[in-house]
């Protein structure tokens, strides 16, 4: 889908702007992105344990989910819309030839855009609003519109790793295009379930830490073990299931892109019996330096066998291959994305143990330590999962079919440093304000939260948003339908 970062010594001048400037604006996107997708159901599973227990601390969270949710939503808004307008402006080439096979991706995911912003709008709306069961109904279509974007997005990119669904004319111009081969391609699967999984990995993990971080504080009550066990438990239990997808997509690559899979494994020729190198760095030669090397290892990842033949990076010409610098910085990202995993997975595994066995979270101030990391964790691994796909595809822009460098705008590279600059201001600006939002956020609903007792007022400052009751109106007396906002918490809580 997107562009990496790493150079072509003979690529236009232009090359190095346009592909710094789309990697900046996709690595900042995509801290959204895990929020975007994962947060609409684990607020909704909050909520719909709110509603059947009768508990109003839990409803007291899911409110408080959905509004960040919202913010979110708003800020991905921007960046989402730059890197849209980036793919046509920076990659003209891609666009103009091959828009027409895939640009059916884009489609569904900006129809799943406006569909998910209504269905904010009404849940935003409906706190308090509407009858309990009715709000939560109307809720239920947003985690799909929620997944059918990520359907859109991953479609386009799985295309461009594996495109079919098309012939070419003699110019070399694709004609005869075939909907749907062209989004349901070899990779969409492997690569869909992945992606789906980590960002409810991540955003589970996200969001637990919050709580992890007011447990190590002293912040022991109800509600804070409720904010972190909730979430903290979604991304527990698809981290094994999430192992099992990463090494389903990475077989995929080795028989779809084995070129690639060179590439993350760093194998320079074609041969059985391949070592595994853990990180180390590839050169210009074919020699590895540094890094751990386990023997045969790599061939039996790849096929369960030590005498699997893994393909090399020779097994095409120069130009037709990531260079030794990409392919370092590919196995890199590869080798932290699965070290990250392998933590994750031991942290789940501890939390798991312990609630199986004893029906209770672990008391170790480590565990929670470990729970308070594993939120930014999760965000690199994602960073570099999407390293992984893109720096590994190179020089390709589609795969086998156009190089990057075919693809680039012809705008002078001066004007695209500047343009770049402009987008780094931008993005500081919009992503301080997000900051900016959600410590305010945090600090009204803490002072709102010290005010709860048995003498506080019914209403509280915190119901003065757009997704609350204004307390004019709970001054008033009046009553709404369907009792489960915040105000019915014991002790006043907002």
């Amino acid at each position: 889908m997107h562009i990496a970062v790493a150079l072509l010594t003979d690529a236009p001048t232009q090359m190095l702007p346009a592909r710094s400037m789309m990697a900046f604006t996709l690595a900042s996107h995509i801290i959204l992105v895990p929020l975007g997708v994962a947060l609409p159901l684990i607020t909704l599973v909050m909520h719909g344990y709110g509603l059947r227990r009768g508990d109003p601390e839990a409803l007291l969270l899911a409110r408080r989910w959905s509004a960040v949710m919202a913010v979110q939503f708003a800020i991905g808004v921007v960046t989402g819309t730059v890197l849209s307008f980036e793919f046509g402006l920076l990659w003209p080439g891609m666009m103009g030839r091959w828009g027409d096979v895939f640009g059916i991706g884009f489609g569904v995911e900006a129809w799943a855009f406006f569909l998910e912003a209504v269905l904010i709008a009404i849940y935003l709306y409906g706190w308090r609003r509407l009858p309990s069961r009715t709000h939560f109904l109307l809720a239920l279509p947003l985690p799909f519109a929620a997944l059918l974007g990520a359907f859109g997005i991953l479609a386009a990119n799985s295309w461009m790793n594996t495109p079919r669904g098309f012939t070419l004319d003699s110019a070399g111009n694709p004609t005869d295009v075939k909907i749907w081969k062209a989004i349901f391609t070899p990779m969409f699967g492997p690569q869909y379930w992945h992606f789906v999984v980590a960002m409810f990995v991540t955003a589970g993990y996200v969001v637990a830490g919050v709580y992890a971080v007011g447990r190590l504080r002293g912040r022991r009550d109800r509600y804070h073990r409720l904010g972190f066990t909730v979430p903290f438990t979604v991304a527990a239990i698809l981290t094994p299931v999430q192992f099992v997808l990463g090494d389903s997509i990475a077989r995929q690559v080795f028989h779809k892109q084995p070129v690639k899979f060179a590439a993350m494994e760093i194998v320079w020729d074609t041969d059985t019996h391949v070592p595994e190198y853990l990180f180390g760095r590839l050169h210009p030669d074919g020699t590895v330096s540094g890094g751990i090397k386990i023997p045969q290892l790599d061939s039996i990842l790849a096929g369960f066998r030590p005498d699997t033949k893994v393909t090399g990076l020779t097994s095409v010409p120069a130009s037709d291959r990531p260079t030794a610098t990409q392919a370092t910085i590919t196995h890199f990202a590869f080798d932290v994305m699965v070290f990250i995993g392998s933590l994750l997975l031991l942290l789940a595994l501890w939390y798991g143990v312990l609630w199986l066995w004893r029906r209770r979270l672990p008391t170790s101030p480590w565990f929670f330590r470990g729970a308070a990391c594993a939120g930014v964790a999760s965000v690199v691994a994602v960073e570099c999962g999407w390293i992984t796909t893109e720096v590994g595809r190179q020089p390709w822009i589609v795969y086998e079919n156009m190089r990057v460098a075919e693809a680039v705008t012809s705008t002078r590279s001066t004007g695209l440093w500047i343009t770049f600059g402009l987008v780094v201001v931008v993005y500081v600006f919009v992503f301080g304000s997000f900051l900016a939002v959600l410590l305010k956020m945090r600090t009204r609903w803490r002072l709102a939260d010290e005010r709860s007792g048995p003498a506080a007022p019914v209403e509280t400052p915190e119901t003065d948003t757009p997704y609350g009751p204004r307390s004019a109106v709970a001054a008033a007396g009046t009553s709404r339908p369907g009792g489960d906002g915040p105000s019915s918490a014991p002790g006043g809580r907002p």
